[in-house]
């Protein structure tokens, strides 16, 4: 959900930000930590919440859950990853707030969906997205330990997912005047991810093979260490590429070997071909493999470690990694979102808020006045 709601951000949208009196639990997810306001929140929550505006609510009192209404009144899209029955009990779910907004968007993002024996059932990406979809497993060889996921990253699906949901449902909206409401899981963008795979199984019911390095269907789609420990990986399929890759690596005597002249064959002689392979790319550290593969162009990609993928050139040229300036918390680099429109400006607008950043002028704008906003500050409402 979070995500969803930055992307919304860096594409223009006013995204309000509603957070519990004790604050965002991933604003303590560090180190490391960036200050703002006197406040240190993790670069993690900044990279999910940036461009937001924040009120701090006590949704669980009778008018901190009134006022959600009455910002919901005034909104076109209503975001949340709270699961249905807490919706239920605050008076969030998608026809109460119809209720108070005919034309609202309401979106729903879970861990499984908003029907279903699991809709009730918390998920967090690592257990949902990756475990239960058959990510995990589909990459983990036989004997070896699975493998776990880097973080966010099937929240980052889920809210892509969940951007184009909400925007075409504002379409709709739109168009009928009709409230819309919209179901996006981690579960279900997990298994979108395995369609390829799962499209077979659905066909064959059959559990796809896991192949190690030397049984590949092709040596031209594997991926091989160099003398530095480096991995390249390679995905040249096709029978065209096989003597422009031979040639580019020094293997020029295996273009009309018999064991290897074509797919099939060297199929049935993989084990060999991908031991030949290795033994020529450990002579070279990744640097100079670049160089040869780049001049040769060959289609490959090396293995970067996150350190390396900040200074990468082409990230720098596509603009992966704005800067955000801002008097208070300073200047810092976060990661753009890939969304990309040529007449829109899609930068970060700056950095997240801190807690109750602007609950004052979020209230002000629903036309309360000051002794109100004191009313509900001493009675521990909103802070």
């Amino acid at each position: 959900g979070p995500w969803a709601g930055q992307t919304l951000a860096d594409l223009g949208a006013d995204v309000i930000k509603v957070e519990s009196p004790k604050g965002d639990d991933t604003r303590q997810w560090g180190p490391p930590f960036v200050e703002h306001e006197g406040e240190r929140s993790a670069a993690y929550f900044h990279s999910c919440n940036r461009g937001k505006r924040s009120i701090v609510i006590a949704v669980n009192e009778p008018d901190g859950a009134d006022l959600v209404r009455r910002l919901v009144a005034t909104a076109d899209v209503f975001l949340t990853n709270m699961l249905p029955h807490r919706q239920e009990r605050y008076g969030f779910g998608p026809e109460a707030l119809a209720a108070a907004n005919p034309s609202l968007v309401h979106a729903s993002l879970s861990g499984y969906g908003l029907t279903g024996p699991d809709a009730a059932a918390p998920g967090y990406d690592v257990t949902a997205f990756f475990a239960r979809a058959g990510i995990t497993d589909a990459i983990t060889l036989p004997g070896a330990d699975a493998p776990m996921p880097g973080a966010a990253q099937g929240d980052h699906v889920a809210g892509l997912a969940m951007v184009g949901s909400i925007l075409a449902a504002l379409r709709v909206a739109e168009k009928t005047g009709e409230a819309q409401t919209v179901d996006v899981s981690l579960f279900a963008s997990g298994v979108w991810t395995m369609a390829s795979d799962l499209s077979s199984v659905l066909v064959d019911r059959r559990q796809p093979a896991k192949r190690r390095r030397d049984e590949m269907v092709s040596a031209m789609n594997n991926r091989y260490r160099c003398a530095d420990d480096r991995w390249v990986f390679l995905t040249m399929p096709g029978q065209h590429w096989w003597a422009k890759f031979c040639a580019a690596v020094g293997l020029d005597d295996l273009i009309a070997d018999p064991r290897f002249f074509d797919g099939k064959i060297r199929y049935r002689n993989m084990a060999e071909l991908v031991a030949i392979i290795d033994a020529v790319f450990v002579t070279k550290p990744l640097a100079e493999w670049a160089v040869i593969l780049d001049e040769a162009g060959l289609i490959w990609g090396p293995a970067a470690r996150l350190i390396d993928v900040i200074d990468d050139p082409q990230a720098e040229a596509i603009g992966l990694f704005p800067t955000i300036e801002h008097e208070v918390a300073g200047t810092f680099r976060t990661v753009a979102s890939p969304v990309g429109v040529a007449s829109a400006d899609s930068r970060p607008f700056g950095p997240a808020p801190a807690a109750g950043d602007h609950t004052d002028e979020v209230l002000q704008g629903l036309g309360l006045n000051a002794a109100e906003i004191t009313r509900l500050r001493e009675s521990d409402i909103v802070q």
